[in-house]
């Protein structure tokens, strides 16, 4: 199985070698989604960042939650409990790894989750918690640890 993005920046005639280009660009997905990208104002000063759009750590973290989730919604629908809303307010840590590089190294989910009938008891959502992260591919896909914080 493949996944693929196009990912897209012009020059557009700006001077280069300064380092003073725009950082901003575009990823476009197979589905036809369209997303402005640039790097994060905390890497490279406005105005050569965009900070209205997605940067590549942030995209991290809202793939590392999102792939979490879907996992947790299908766990706790094969168990018997409906969700009726699940809400992350996910956070990654960039700092230096043990190599001494910049990286993420640690992406704290920290999800509320609102069941409809009676709430699984928190054994229970802690159980399906840890599935959902046994089975998330971009969780296996990363270096960093990724925990869930329950709110």
């Amino acid at each position: 199985m493949e996944f693929s993005a196009r990912v897209a920046w012009q020059r557009a005639g700006q001077p280069f070698l300064d380092q003073r280009y725009s950082r901003a660009h575009a990823w476009s997905f197979d589905g036809g989604a369209n997303v402005p990208a640039s790097s994060s104002p905390l890497s490279v000063p406005v105005p050569m960042s965009d900070p209205a759009a997605v940067d590549p750590e942030e995209a991290v973290v809202a793939a590392a939650s999102s792939c979490h989730m879907l996992f947790f919604l299908s766990i706790a629908a094969k168990r018997g409990h409906v969700v009726d809303s699940y809400e992350d307010q996910a956070v990654g840590l960039l700092d230096k790894d043990a190599e001494g590089r910049a990286a993420l190294v640690r992406i704290a989910l920290r999800p509320r989750i609102g069941f409809s009938g009676e709430r699984p008891n928190a054994e229970e959502i802690a159980h399906i918690h840890h599935q959902a992260h046994e089975q998330c591919y971009v969780a296996n896909s990363l270096r960093c640890p990724v925990v869930v914080e329950e709110s």
